[in-house]
């Protein structure tokens, strides 16, 4: 048996959370085209290897829904443009993919029809199927839920076997590596653990969803390229957050 086959049998599908943030590249806003041809390129890798993908991009890079009602925007409103500019990500990463021959949807939790289509379980998990990459957007469709909260959603919705958060970031450490020199990395570490730490590798929220559906997190550096590949090769790249 192939490695590639091994590794397809173990992650068959998996979701795939990108911070808005990191398309931007060494830009201070917006979207960066190289940046974005890269995370293309790596997702093609997975599709090659027969991995179903599911993707949920983040909006930071364009607006940040709690960042905006900070600065006098209302809350609500605030998140729903936000849920606008993970629209904007998820169609440019489209387009992206489609220049690389990649088949691709981007299903949107908001009715937003013909710009995308609108998102149900089922359609999902169909195109999965097929081996479409799937790219959902608009968040959860409701204010004051993250977009880690709609990637950890969306991946227990369509039963994915892990979920990886690619972020600047190599892993989960003890502190704030760019802000502490001697912060630790963990390789393995459990939910209990990061509770009782106090870690923020994500919201509560998302975080109690993995934990209560035994969806195990993969943290790592999505802006090295070939890192993506190399998670679901089993190397030791980033942190596996598990129950």
């Amino acid at each position: 048996m192939q490695f590639k086959d091994k590794i397809s049998m173990k992650y068959k599908r998996i979701l795939l959370k990108l911070s808005g943030e990191s398309l931007m590249g060494n830009s201070n806003y917006g979207i960066d085209p190289g940046r974005l041809n890269e995370y293309a390129e790596q997702i093609k890798e997975l599709q090659l290897m027969s991995i179903q993908v599911g993707i949920v991009i983040g909006g930071g890079n364009i607006f940040r829904g709690l960042s905006g009602s900070q600065s006098g925007f209302d809350r609500v409103k605030g998140d729903q443009m936000g849920m606008l500019a993970t629209v904007i990500n998820s169609l440019a990463l489209s387009s992206a993919l489609n220049k690389l021959e990649v088949s691709n949807h981007v299903l949107t939790a908001v009715n937003m029809e013909p710009i995308a289509e609108h998102y149900s379980t089922v359609k999902a998990i169909d195109f999965l199927e097929k081996g479409h990459v799937v790219i959902f957007s608009a968040g959860t469709g409701c204010p004051f839920f993250t977009t880690d909260t709609a990637a950890s959603l969306r991946a227990v919705e369509i039963k994915a076997d892990l979920m990886l958060k690619g972020t600047r970031v190599d892993g989960v450490y003890t502190a704030d590596p760019e802000k502490d020199p001697k912060a630790v990395k963990f390789d393995k570490i459990s939910f209990e653990e990061i509770y009782d730490k106090k870690l923020k590798i994500m919201d509560l929220t998302a975080t109690t969803l993995c934990r209560e559906n035994n969806l195990p997190v993969v943290v790592f550096n999505m802006d090295k390229k070939g890192n993506l590949v190399k998670v679901l090769k089993g190397e030791n790249i980033g942190t596996l957050v598990h129950n």
